[in-house]
């Protein structure tokens, strides 16, 4: 299945995964399973396990269940908080953000009110003169 058909692919777009994946199956000692992959994914995205459960179509408690004794488990290894309680789920996206496997983000307008500029420039012409570059703006 291609990876943008994939549950909580939208993952990819601010996580390394490639390099999460393989750090994890270091930390387990083998592979992550295409299960643990979904679940980490959709913890990634920001979904809590119930939300990952629902849209997974699984029991909301053997998820909850799966990921105490797995993910959060390799995760802890992988960041070195193996004596660390996990409080809550989001703590696995600030712990990995932490170690540095979240990539840039798509860059956004610093305020509301910001239009990317095709949205407000309607014509400009742009004529370059001998060492010079004159930007004329309607």
């Amino acid at each position: 299945m291609p990876a943008q058909d994939q549950p909580f692919s939208e993952a990819a777009q601010y996580w390394d995964l490639k390099t999460l994946y393989a750090d994890l199956a270091s930390a387990k000692g083998r592979h992550l399973t295409p299960t643990e992959k979904q679940h980490l994914r959709g913890l990634l995205s920001g979904h809590s396990p119930g939300e990952i459960a629902e849209k997974l179509h699984k029991n909301v408690n053997g998820v909850e269940v799966a990921l105490c004794n797995t993910l959060y488990q390799y995760v802890k290894t992988l960041v070195g908080k193996g004596e660390d309680k996990l409080h809550n789920w989001r703590n696995v996206c600030e712990w990995l953000e932490e170690a540095g496997y979240k990539s840039h983000s798509p860059l956004e307008p610093e305020s509301d009110d910001c239009l990317p500029l095709k949205f407000l420039i309607k014509k400009a012409n742009v004529v370059l003169n001998k060492n010079q570059v004159i930007i004329d703006i309607n």
